[in-house]
Parts: structure tokens; sequence; C-alpha cells
């Protein structure tokens, strides 16, 4: 369905989130495990939905290279797993991964205005979605200015997004909230409503640059954001949580409450991705786990 901007929604209009209730639902995700059969295709569908990154300030052409290789050809001896579903880069690497992966599925995507503060004016930051952009970034994952939300500046968060939004074109756009940051489920909550509302194609909850990053409750808290606005509009936004989903056991903790919250029509790439720089390699040793009965070394999968 088409994303069109909804007019802003007021805080009053967010519901009030029981935080014990959720931390408690959270945890029966934890209890929940597969089997065989079940957990295989768990663990290639989480590889498909995985948005391969490196954002460090050491980055360099070579490592984008190879990471996008990687991205494609996840198990280079097994093509039934992968691919990826997206590379994601600094901007200024975007041609760099859009080169790489021209002819296959892999999307790239580009953390932009200002990753990770989002501390620059709006017109810089609106420069950068668009350089991105002509680089040949089919996603821009922006940050909102959190300082402004705390301070109760509700309007400029809406607005930012849905100029954005604007400033994407036919990229999709993430939301990054930075849920760390955002202190209480309530406000993690308004966040979701008012992105969704502004134009939104996924929302986010981390840079995986501050400590605390995507936990099984905050993702709950927008899971269900998302169920009630597709309710509302009949319009599905995207999911991805990102930063600290480091090993396969937790992953599939994640693509466990997505079919129970939102349903299986919400298991695929284009509707649910991981932010990961380290899951990979856990996925695909699992996998190959399961394939073998027997674990391999780290050192036979590559670190980029």
């Amino acid at each position: 369905m088409k994303c069109e901007v909804l007019p802003f929604p007021a805080r009053r209009d967010s519901p009030t989130i029981d935080q014990i209730g959720v931390d408690e639902r959270a945890q029966r995700f934890c209890s929940r495990s597969l089997k065989k059969e079940t957990k295989m295709s768990a663990l290639k569908l989480a590889v498909s939905m995985l948005d391969v990154t490196t954002l460090e300030g050491a980055d360099s052409v070579g490592k984008v290279r190879q990471m996008c290789q990687k991205a494609m050809h996840p198990l280079a001896q097994d093509p039934s797993i992968g691919p990826a579903a997206a590379v994601c880069v600094y901007p200024r690497m975007v041609k760099t991964a859009a080169d790489v992966v021209k002819g296959s599925k892999v999307k790239v995507a580009a953390v932009a205005t200002q990753f990770p503060s989002g501390q620059m004016r709006l017109k810089e930051r609106l420069a950068e979605v668009r350089y991105a952009v002509g680089e040949g970034a089919d996603e821009i994952d922006m940050v909102i200015s959190r300082g402004q939300f705390l301070q109760g500046e509700y309007r400029a968060i809406y607005d930012e997004v849905a100029a954005c939004k604007e400033a994407c074109g036919k990229a999709h756009l993430k939301v990054i909230l930075e849920t760390g940051e955002l202190t209480t489920y309530d406000n993690v909550r308004y966040a979701s409503d008012m992105s969704m509302a502004a134009g939104a194609d996924f929302i986010k909850t981390s840079t995986g640059k501050v400590p605390i990053a995507a936990t099984l409750p905050v993702t709950l808290v927008m899971l269900q954001a998302i169920d009630d606005f597709y309710e509302r509009t009949g319009r599905m936004v995207g999911m991805k949580p990102a930063g600290g989903i480091s090993n396969a056991k937790l992953a599939l903790q994640y693509l466990v409450m997505v079919r129970e919250v939102l349903g299986p029509k919400w298991l695929t790439n284009e509707w649910f991705r991981f932010g990961a720089s380290s899951l990979t390699n856990d996925l695909l040793m699992q996998i190959r786990k399961q394939e073998t009965g027997l674990y391999q070394s780290g050192d036979y999968f590559t670190k980029d």
C-alpha cells in the first residue's frame, strides 16, 4: 500500500504502556524453542533478514566490498543460504556497495541524518539523505532528534520524519528511535506512532552505538504499535531491531515474537530485518550444526 503521511498524532492518542505486563510477556518468548526442520527453516529465514552492517570510522572500500560479497553469498558452499536482505553503510560507501551488489537481491541501506547523534540542522541532514539516494541507496536509516523529543518538541520530530520521507524519493525510510535514550516504554510507543504517521516504512530500535540497544520488551512495544497502526490504517510498516542481537538463539526468539504479535505475513525481509554486524556468523554456525551435528570454529567464517 502506498505510504502516505497522516495527521500529526497527539500524545494523548498513544496508549499508556503496562511496563510489568510487557516485561512479563517478553520474557515468555525466551522459553520457546524450535526443533529440527522448523529450527533450520527459521535460521535460514533469519539470514535472509539480515542488514549486514559496517559502521566504523575505519571502514574502507575493501572492507565494504568483502562485506557485500558475504551478504550475497553468506555460505559459499551452500547456495540455499541467503542472500541477506541488505548491506548497511555510511553514505560515502553507498556507491561502492551499490556497484558490488548490482544485479543481486541485496539492497543498499545508508545511515543518514548525522548518524548516530542526529545533532545537526535539518537542512544538512536532508542533504545527506539526498546524497545517499543519489549514490544508489535503496533504503535510508535516519535517526530522530532524541533531545528534541525528550524536551517535548514532538511536532518537530514528526516534521523531520516527514521531510526525510520526502527527501528519500523512491527509497524506503527506516526511522531509528534510539530507544535506549527514550527512557520509557510510553516514549517508545509515542515515537513509534509519530514516525509511522509521518511516513516511516520501517521503525528501528537503535543505532547500535549506545549501551542499551534492542531488547525484546522494547521490540514488543514497537510491534504492538505496528499492529495497532495496521488495524487503524491498513498500511503495513516494517520492524528492525538493531544492536545487541549477536546470537542465533536470541534472533529466533524475535522471530517467534513477530509471528505471534503481527502474524506470518510479517515474516519476510520485506517487513522484518535484523540490524547486525556479528549475528551473521552465529547463524551460519548454527546452520552448519543442524546440517552436520558438529559445531565449526568461527575461524571457518569470514569476519566481515
